[in-house]
């Protein structure tokens, strides 16, 4: 892990030395870590009791597809889980640490990407297997069945769960496919789309699935899978990087090691921090409550988070004893350095079997679902919420892990940046870190309170919700500036490898991203896709599904965040208009909406009735009541931002008037005038050319 601040990352990530040799022997002792990492979490599996998991039906009978699938389904599901990993690691690695171009020659790079596409080839031949050892022990059909081959085809097909792994194998494929062929790091970006889409697949087979905290269940599972596989991926591919022949220059040379662990335990850090706060989540919504803790799966989540305490230490023996060290150009650190990390590859390895173990585990909340279901449970997935007043809109919170992860993330980093700034002599102003600020509180409010509990069950909460993340999140954090301060504060690198500075200037300055940018474009993004949201499918998707929610918040909270840069903000971009156009390009916006509030107003029909219409809410309007009155939301809350932006541009236009102003005076005053002494000059001349005969 080698968990890093960043303090001796900043010195080491900006030296530019070319690749040097090594001194020392190869690290053997890392090849052995893998296969004892895989023994070690097999074993955890064993001492678990996964290898005696069956099934068992209502009416109490066993159903046991025999000691062979038993056995082989938990060592299987340990190595999906390891595969996983080395994928998401290895692009990692590639993206964000390894030199892909000068002045290195990039084989650090292309090997880190053929271990990718390695890994998600196994990846998706494990998950197969993974699919008809599942189907075997949940049906309780032996393999060696006539039928077996005819019921896999109905779970892979007509069961939800069948389909999930089935369309994993398919991402992780295709993502084995592509990446063996692409070999530049926006190719590798893309293609790392796809590992990071069949993880999101995976979060959602995970324990507690069902029951009535399933988004915040799913997006806990999603950054612990995520952390853990990034963490321990990206140990395992430094591995494999740093294995080899030891050339000094030319082909084959290897990048510099001091620098490529300095990047690597910083983004450890990060994967330490999620893995340890998704962890605690998931525990809490499992067990359910502390006495818990003395069943046999608490007892198995208590050992996961000692060994997770294990890792933290070495993480921190890492940062104190051997990154700082590795400038030199002595064996000793190198050889620490590798024997932590084997070390490290085991205990994580052995936390895999950990985690393999707790999910072959019933936990001890009952998510089977019996009992009592209210219309709103079996529509929504959870109890209705009381009825909404005055105050519940501060009281009532629905957690969403991935967007409060990344609300906290937004702030701790733009601080950061500020006061890494203020440490230069820098200044950067306060008015801008308090609209950041700002902006980020009222979009976790808005993603994780009272917005996003009433918002499923009323259309004008929703309404409420998709206004504040369109139009009044975007000024806030676009008044922030983060783009220009990203650009101050982050540190640019010569050796051949992108970081977040110049992943961001390749974003701006990208075809797509101008084309995006564009004023125009920005408008219709902004206007054109309400209608296109709410009139389509893609509504109901972002009700039914915690990714078509995650798309929705994060689509117009960007499409908003798109046109008001446009229009005031001074973050790089395609060409503003002038301000006379800006004005009209935001009332012609103000006018789209307001059209698209009075329909909703005036419509007797109800959008996404299978929803809305049998909640059974014994609270509050009608359904179709309330979604007129949600279009008086979307027409009134439109005109204040609307009013603000105007404000804002009218402002703007007024003070580049006076810089303008001031300009031409500086000018006078150097010149002696001399472009208003020529215009009289040339209106004498026209004058006396008009009066001679």
């Amino acid at each position: 892990m080698a968990l890093y601040p960043g303090r001796v990352s900043t010195s080491v990530a900006q030296r530019t030395a070319p690749a040097r040799s090594q001194p020392g022997r190869r690290p053997w002792w890392v090849v052995a870590a893998a296969p004892i990492a895989i023994v070690v979490a097999l074993a955890a599996v064993l001492l678990a009791g996964a290898f005696t998991r069956a099934f068992a039906t209502a009416d109490g009978a066993v159903l046991d597809a025999g000691p062979w699938v038993r056995y082989s389904l938990p060592v299987v599901t340990t190595l999906v889980e390891l595969s996983l990993a080395v994928t998401l690691g290895a692009f990692v690695l590639a993206l964000f640490v390894l030199p892909s171009k000068e002045p290195s020659d990039g084989a650090g790079f292309r090997r880190a990407v053929v271990v990718a596409g390695a890994g998600a080839g196994a990846w998706a031949v494990l998950v197969l297997a993974q699919l008809v050892l599942e189907y075997a022990n949940i049906a309780g059909v032996s393999l060696s069945d006539p039928s077996f081959g005819n019921q896999l085809g109905v779970f892979v097909t007509k069961v939800e769960y069948g389909r999930t792994l089935l369309e994993i194998a398919v991402l992780a494929a295709l993502c084995s496919t592509v990446a063996l062929a692409v070999r530049t790091p926006t190719g590798v970006a893309w293609t790392s789309l796809l590992a990071v889409a069949a993880v999101a697949l995976q979060a959602s087979t995970g324990h507690a699935a069902g029951s009535n905290s399933h988004e915040l269940a799913i997006s806990s599972l999603f950054l612990h899978l995520a952390g853990a596989a990034v963490w321990i991926g990206g140990l395992a591919t430094l591995g494999a990087v740093f294995w080899g022949p030891r050339r000094s220059g030319g082909r084959g040379a290897r990048p510099d090691l001091a620098s490529v662990v300095a990047r690597y335990s910083a983004i450890a850090l990060w994967c330490f921090v999620l893995v340890g706060v998704s962890g605690v989540v998931n525990g809490m919504i499992r067990l359910g409550s502390l006495s818990a803790v003395e069943t046999r799966y608490g007892v198995l989540l208590l050992v996961k988070l000692a060994l997770l305490a294990v890792l933290g230490v070495v993480g921190y023996a890492h940062r104190a004893f051997v990154v700082g060290r590795l400038e030199r150009a002595d064996a000793r650190p190198v050889r620490l350095f590798w024997r932590l990390a084997a070390f490290e590859l085991v205990v994580m390895g052995a936390v895999s079997g950990v985690a393999v173990a707790l999910a072959s585990s019933a936990p001890p909340v009952d998510d089977s679902g019996t009992g009592t279901v209210t219309p709103a449970e079996r529509v929504t997935g959870h109890p209705l919420p009381p009825e909404l007043t005055g105050g519940r809109w501060v009281t009532e919170w629905g957690w969403d892990l991935i967007m409060a992860t990344l609300c906290v993330a937004g702030l701790v980093v733009y601080l950061g940046w500020v006061r890494r700034l203020a440490r230069r002599g820098d200044r950067w102003s306060a008015g801008r870190t308090v609209s950041w600020c700002v902006g980020i509180l009222i979009l976790f409010w808005t993603t994780s309170g009272s917005p996003s509990v009433y918002g499923h069950v009323l259309f004008s909460a929703h309404m409420i919700q998709h206004m504040v993340l369109a139009m009044i999140v975007p000024i806030f954090l676009v008044l922030g500036a983060p783009v220009t301060l990203a650009l101050r504060g982050l540190t640019g690198r010569k050796d051949g490898s992108r970081g977040p500075r110049e992943w961001i200037l390749i974003l701006v300055h990208s075809r797509w991203g101008r084309f995006v940018a564009n004023p125009i474009v920005a408008a219709v993004l902004f206007a054109g896709s309400l209608i296109v949201f709410y009139y389509t499918p893609l509504f109901s998707w972002s009700l039914h599904s915690y990714v078509g929610h995650l798309w929705m918040v994060v689509h117009f909270t960007g499409a908003g965040y798109l046109f008001a840069n446009a229009l005031i903000g001074i973050d790089p971009g395609a060409s503003r208009p002038s301000y006379p156009m800006r004005l009209g390009l935001l009332f012609a916006t103000m006018a789209f909406h307001a059209f698209f509030g009075v329909a909703l107003i005036s419509s007797e029909t109800l959008l996404v009735p299978e929803w809305f219409g049998l909640l059974g809410r014994p609270w509050g309007p009608s359904a179709i009541v309330d979604q007129q009155n949600g279009g008086g939301i979307a027409w009134g809350i439109g005109e204040l931002p609307t009013l603000v932006l105007a404000i804002v541009v009218a402002v703007q236009w007024s003070r580049s008037d006076e810089r303008e102003a001031r300009r031409k005076d500086r000018q006078a005053d150097r010149d002696g005038d001399a472009e208003l002494t020529a215009y009289n000059d040339m209106l004498q001349k026209m004058s006396e050319r008009d009066t001679t005969p």
